[in-house]
């Protein structure tokens, strides 16, 4: 009996955050090895399950940067990047395409509908979802020369415009959207998009109530390495001036500080790799991972029921 209560006691912690997220839109980039570890993949799908099922409307968008790798690799094409972005030519804008917007989007999409979901995948090509242009030129200094050489990321996008008008219609009718970070160009061709900013972009777009972003780290850390619970747009500001946060938290953290002031409500950096981390980070008090706030006052913890 006791371990009865206990579990009952359990699902009345999560209450008030049930009471409070009820109809708003959480927007899920998921990514790293969440998208790797067959126990993850079951834990994410059930985590979205559960979420829809008690009110949430959750929007995912996902990467697939590892399976775009190992297609490549198979294909015998050679991957470049630069700062992080993937130099994308013809011949891998091809192979991009099919990974995210077929093989890793589809299956996705099974293991939600598997689990008792509704989902639908669509890139973001569909319904004119995300337009963007060519990214412009990168920079980076030649060893053999005194100036900058200029480096062309091929067809790799920047986001103009996102029209939410098709994830509206399937929420409307109670689906589950998943977004292959793909979007059209100005000329109609295909452009690959950092999934990050894609999810900041979209949950924008939406008004979300919160950004997840699901990483392979435990979140933000500060200069001795501990992690930060909680953190206003301010302080994140100060960090990564102090070259606190850099490397790959750095795209991360500003694609957080652009949500917020898009009218995003919270932020969150987690980390993917733990059991039911999207279930944890936003039913309890403390979470798992870093919230990035506008202000103090919105870490304040959500009052439990008497």
């Amino acid at each position: 009996m006791k371990k009865l209560i206990q579990k009952a006691e359990i699902l009345l912690e999560a209450l008030p955050f049930i009471k409070k997220f009820y109809g708003k839109t959480f927007v899920i980039k998921y990514g790293g090895n969440a998208m790797v570890s067959e126990d993850l993949k079951n834990n994410f799908a059930l985590d979205i399950v559960m979420m829809k099922y008690i009110g949430i409307n959750p929007v995912i968008v996902h990467g697939g940067g590892p399976q775009i790798d190992k297609t490549l690799k198979a294909l015998g094409i050679k991957s470049q990047f630069f700062e992080g972005q993937r130099v994308t030519n013809k011949e891998t804008i091809d192979v991009v395409e099919m990974v995210l917007g077929g093989k890793v989007n589809k299956e996705i999409v099974s293991l939600i509908n598997r689990h008792g979901g509704n989902a639908v995948g669509l890139t973001g090509k569909d319904g004119d979802l995300i337009t963007a242009k060519r990214h412009s030129k990168g920079k980076k200094q030649s060893p053999e020369m005194n100036h900058p050489e200029i480096i062309d990321l091929g067809l790799v996008g920047e986001i103009t415009q996102v029209n939410p008008r098709i994830l509206e219609t399937l929420d409307k009718n109670e689906f589950v959207p998943v977004i292959a970070p793909i979007g059209k160009g100005e000329n109609g061709e295909t452009l690959n998009i950092n999934a990050d900013f894609v999810a900041s972009k979209i949950a924008s777009a939406l008004k979300a109530e919160k950004l997840i972003l699901m990483t392979d780290t435990e979140g933000v850390k500060n200069k001795t390495g501990n992690l930060q619970s909680g953190l206003t747009k301010k302080e994140v500001g100060s960090m990564i001036k102090e070259k606190v946060i850099k490397d790959g938290m750095l795209p991360k953290a500003n694609c957080c500080l652009d949500a917020l002031k898009s009218g995003v409500n919270k932020t969150h950096i987690v980390d993917g790799r733990i059991q039911h981390a999207l279930l944890l980070e936003i039913f309890t008090e403390d979470g798992i991972g870093t919230q990035i706030v506008e202000k103090k006052p919105d870490l304040a913890p959500i009052s439990t029921p008497v």
